[in-house]
């Protein structure tokens, strides 16, 4: 594992990369599809500790992630069109994302 990835790994358990941590360098967006965004509440406040859950096309759960300080998400996938659901003590949300190769910015904005 490159040492950027490895000193950014969440010490909560999880096996992924803290959220909040920068991409790292050795990503290279002419080829991976990045998909990164950010969670808020209701005030637009951002939401730590939100679970957020990628889902496929067909609606299968793909994987889970939980925002860092500034209620940021990122997840590696494949182009083509996801699901995005944030679940969190404010309230919960859903977004879809047509992703392309590159980076795919996208906010969820939670509430009861």
């Amino acid at each position: 594992m490159a040492a950027d990835v490895d000193t950014a790994l969440s010490g909560a358990g999880c096996g992924a990369p803290a959220q909040d941590a920068a991409l790292p360098a050795s990503v290279d967006l002419e080829k991976e599809t990045v998909l990164t965004g950010t969670v808020v509440n209701g005030e637009g406040e951002f939401v730590q500790g939100a679970y957020v859950r990628l889902l496929d096309g067909s609606g299968e759960f793909t994987a889970e992630v939980v925002t860092g300080e500034g209620g940021q998400f990122r997840f590696f996938a494949a182009p083509g069109r996801w699901t995005l659901r944030a679940l969190s003590r404010f309230g919960d949300a859903t977004g879809e994302l047509d992703a392309v190769q590159g980076l795919n910015e996208t906010k969820l904005a939670v509430s009861r």
